[in-house]
């Protein structure tokens, strides 16, 4: 029997969920929920015991989540650790079905098969739905390993009652989709309040090509539009960073690479469409040359260049006029020399957006380059915070504390 057709929370949608598949007959169910899963936009990777196998392949499973299936302690080439891959990859993980062999594996922290290690490796919540025999279920081994679980901080999701595979009437049939879910979604609540939003976020300085060889620029290295991405994406966003610059890869930030501000604009139009929020961290350049040459400017056939530059369009006051975007947050950024305050409120006013961070670029120990920074976060409805001096992803988080509660539900 299929799982039952319950919609799939907002909250897990676009996060990346491993599914860790133990050897019991309720295995086949699990077909259906990670179906529903990636159907939803949940990103879904798939681990299974070789008892597993035997009730369901691991073809099923590539083919409703779009990704490999892990079987075994070594990747299909040849390198090393999946499950070290998998436990920092994953948001939040479920064992289903969790059989009374793989319980206790987890509760004596063994780690022998690709299941067990991917536990021991996990970083995220784990959710646990046992399904086995109901005598099983009641053995009193059993259930102190249930209990040790809980203790652990792990989610158990009790078994619901009914007829079993063995015959048998009684405690031990998989939990339903909705129960399960639920499930997933109070495990991680608390550490990704994030979950299920959109986010847009712009970092670098823009480049406007003079030639085919040079540009005009600036000196924003996107340290800062990385740290909100990545921060942002840690707490259960589905992050998409548009920006001029290279970074560090991250499992949860969907790359957009752009140079000309005209190239960011067209993508922050397509973007923003069902998001949330924008971090407009990107420092987009004030002009642009009114003509760009169609070759390399040599330095011997000219002698002296003047160049003729044009403002380039207020990028987000054009987004701000979009009638289709009015539902996303807009927060952008202010680097000033003075009057931090007076001037990031003229901006935000100026530029139609609901919040504003401002740093004093004439400090030379926060800003362009830096691994730190400091500032203020203004509001459109008045209020003022103080961002005190902190590494960029501490800020990062800082911000988002504070912007979090002007989301709209």
């Amino acid at each position: 029997m299929p799982l039952d057709p319950t919609p799939v929370p907002n909250e897990l949608r676009g996060m990346r969920i491993a599914l860790l598949i133990s050897g019991g007959i309720a295995a086949y169910k699990v077909v259906d929920l990670a179906s529903a899963l990636t159907q939803a936009g949940a990103r879904v990777r798939v681990a299974m015991t070789s008892s597993a196998m035997r009730f369901v392949g691991p073809p099923t499973f590539q083919g409703v989540t779009g990704n490999p299936v892990a079987t075994g302690m070594w990747a299909a080439d040849g390198s090393p650790e999946p499950h070290v891959f998998l436990g920092d990859w994953a948001q939040v993980i479920l064992v289903a079905p969790a059989t009374a062999n793989v319980i206790g594996r987890l509760a004596s922290g063994r780690s022998d098969d690709i299941v067990t290690a991917t536990l021991l490796a996990a970083r995220s919540p784990v959710v646990v739905a046992p399904a086995m025999n109901d005598a099983m279920w009641a053995k009193p081994a059993v259930q102190e390993n249930v209990t040790t679980l809980r203790r652990r901080g792990v989610t158990v999701v009790e078994p619901e009652t009914g007829h079993l595979a063995s015959g048998h009437e009684g405690a031990g049939r998989l939990a339903g989709a909705s129960t399960v879910f639920n499930a997933m979604v109070h495990a991680i609540r608390s550490r990704y309040d994030l979950a299920g939003r959109r986010v847009v976020v712009t970092a670098g300085g823009t480049r406007e090509p003079i030639d085919p060889v040079r540009f005009i620029s600036n000196y924003s290295s996107g340290k800062m539009g990385f740290a909100l991405a990545a921060a942002a994406a840690d707490r259960g966003a589905r992050v998409t960073l548009v920006t001029t610059a290279s970074h560090p890869e991250h499992h949860g930030i969907d790359v957009q690479r752009v140079d000309m501000a005209e190239e960011m604009l067209a993508e922050l139009r397509s973007q923003l469409r069902g998001a949330d929020l924008l971090l407009m961290a990107a420092a987009v350049g004030d002009f642009k040359p009114a003509r760009t040459a169609g070759h390399k400017i040599r330095r011997e056939e000219t002698p002296s260049l003047n160049l003729e530059l044009e403002p380039i369009p207020d990028l987000v006051a054009t987004l701000a006029r979009d009638p289709e975007l009015n539902m996303v947050f807009r927060v952008g950024f202010a680097a000033e020399d003075s009057k931090l305050d007076a001037k990031a409120i003229e901006k935000m006013k100026r530029k139609g957006l609901q919040a504003i961070v401002a740093n004093d670029i004439s400090r030379r120990d926060i800003g362009f380059g830096s691994e730190y920074n400091a500032g203020v976060l203004l509001f459109a409805d008045g209020s003022r915070h103080e961002l005190e001096k902190a590494t960029k992803r501490e800020m990062s988080d800082k911000i988002l504390d504070l912007v979090l509660p002007h989301l709209k539900r």
